[in-house]
Parts: structure tokens; C-alpha cells; sequence
């Protein structure tokens, strides 16, 4: 059997590079896409390829599986990483961006999912790994959008798991905690300029100062160990359904699940007020 190819989209910085690395590392022919393609350059010592990709641009994806498919004939595994999170109080938020952030989280994931389905069928085999977020089973104030797209993707997977499932193709998610990358201080920076000054600035600068907490070792998981994830994901005989990862991902789960909603709202404000002081 020849080497098994995947693709990462997403892979510019933090969990799509270093799952391309370890992809790569284990075995596999890796293709990496992002719109910052300068930024994956080092991506090529792991024997890493990298693609231009735009998961808002239809003509991007296609060209993109194609390109893959004309030189292997297959995508064993597509991690569907791309992604940001844009905050602000759903009155502020323009609502634009709030479709941006489905074009790109889900909309896109979804596309990129359909492009590679036909060769996995034809295979009858594949992995498709759907990186969501922990905070597609929790919510803050201020990330409606963010969080309205992540439960959109958990529910999406799981949809994809039982149609795909008589066709030899697996669906596993992969739930981060907060990981040490730019993530956390860019999506601070846009909650501020967002709502920083007016109605729900006092909110607002508790929860910017939350997010970007996530920076710091203390409170945040490298997004190495994201990666691991990916890769039993990718590799198990038998991989999870769903892989909570990182600091406080497991508890997190295990508080929404036991505790009534007004008690999970006191007790993330709490710590959030905690964290942002």
C-alpha cells in the first residue's frame, strides 16, 4: 500500500502546524493549506507540500483536492482546522462577520469535506477530523457567533458519522481547550474594538483579558499536544468519536454536563471575572 496522504487546512500557525509536522512524522505524505502561505514555509523540512488555500473560495478548495488527487490518485485523511473566532456582543457585531465566521467554520469545513468525500467512497476508507473547539459544549457572553459556529460543527460531525459510517470513512472531533497560540489575543482584540467602549465594555474587558490569558503556558496546552490528538485520530484502528484536549477541556465537559444552566453560568463568570482582574 502506498504512503497515506493527508491534508490539513488551517496550517499557517499553532494546531495545523504542528498536526502537518506529526502527520508527516508518522508516516504520512502531508499536504498543508492556508491563506499565509509564506507562513508554512517551514513546514517543508518535515517533507511537508504546501498549497495556497482559501476556505471562503470555492475555486481555492477545488483546485486544492485537485491538485492532490491528480498526484496520489487519493486523501486518506482531510483535518478540517481552519478557523477563528471574532467576538462581540451579538447587538455590535455587524452581521456580516457574522456569516464570515459560518463561511469559515463551518460552511468551509463542510465544503472541504464534500470535495474529498468522493475519492474516500471510492476507496471505501478515510478519515475526516473535524477540529471544533470545547466551546462547542460551553459558551461565554460576547461569542455568540464564535460559539454558535462550533456547536454547529459538533452537530454537523455527528451527522457525518452515521452517513459515512456504511461507507468505511471515519468522523472523529477534536475539542481544544485554550492552547498557546495567536488565537486568544487576536479574538481579544477584536472583542475590544468591538464592544471595549460602550454598553458591554465592562464585560468585555473581563473576557479580552480571559482570551488572552490562553497565551500563557499557565493557563493554555501547547497545541503540540492538540496535534497528538490529531494524529490517534488519524491513526487508530478504531479512533474516538471525540477528543477533548487540553487544560480543563475534560473538566469543562464534565461541569456542563452536571450542572444546571444558571449554575454553569455563575461558575464560568466567576472564574472568568477571576482571570480578567
Amino acid at each position: 500500500m502506498s504512503q497515506p496522504v493527508a491534508f490539513v487546512t488551517g496550517a499557517s500557525t499553532g494546531i495545523g502546524f504542528e498536526a502537518a509536522k506529526k502527520l508527516s512524522e508518522h508516516g504520512f505524505t502531508v499536504y498543508a493549506g492556508a491563506r499565509r502561505v509564506g507562513k508554512m514555509e517551514p513546514l517543508k523540512a518535515f517533507g511537508v507540500k504546501v498549497l495556497d488555500l482559501d476556505v471562503t473560495d470555492d475555486a481555492s478548495m477545488a483546485a486544492a483536492v485537485g491538485t492532490i488527487l491528480e498526484a496520489h490518485g487519493r486523501i486518506d485523511v482531510l483535518v478540517n482546522n481552519a478557523g477563528y473566532g471574532s467576538y462581540g456582543s451579538l447587538e455590535e457585531v455587524e452581521p456580516a462577520e457574522g456569516r464570515r465566521q459560518f463561511d469559515v467554520n463551518v460552511f468551509g469545513l463542510a465544503r472541504m469535506t464534500q470535495l474529498v468525500l468522493p475519492a474516500m467512497r471510492a476507496a471505501a476508507q478515510g478519515r475526516i477530523i473535524n477540529v471544533s473547539s470545547i466551546g462547542g459544549k460551553m459558551y461565554e457572553p460576547l461569542g455568540a457567533w464564535y460559539h454558535a459556529t462550533k456547536f454547529a460543527v459538533e452537530g454537523l460531525s455527528d451527522s457525518l458519522r452515521v452517513e459515512l459510517k456504511p461507507h468505511g470513512i471515519k468522523v472523529s472531533i477534536i475539542e481544544p481547550a485554550g492552547t498557546q497560540t495567536e488565537w486568544g489575543g487576536i479574538s481579544g482584540e477584536s472583542l475590544l474594538a468591538t464592544s471595549g467602549h460602550g454598553p458591554y465594555g465592562d464585560q468585555a474587558k473581563i473576557v479580552a483579558a480571559a482570551l488572552a490569558s490562553t497565551a500563557g503556558a499557565g493557563m493554555s496546552t501547547h497545541p503540540e499536544v492538540v496535534a497528538d490528538a490529531i494524529v490517534h485520530a488519524a491513526t487508530a484502528a478504531r479512533p474516538k468519536t471525540r477528543y477533548p484536549v487540553g487544560k480543563g477541556a475534560r473538566a469543562i465537559v464534565t461541569l456542563r454536563r452536571l450542572l444546571p444552566d444558571r449554575a454553569f453560568d455563575a461558575v464560568f463568570w466567576a472564574i472568568y471575572q477571576r482571570i480578567g482582574r
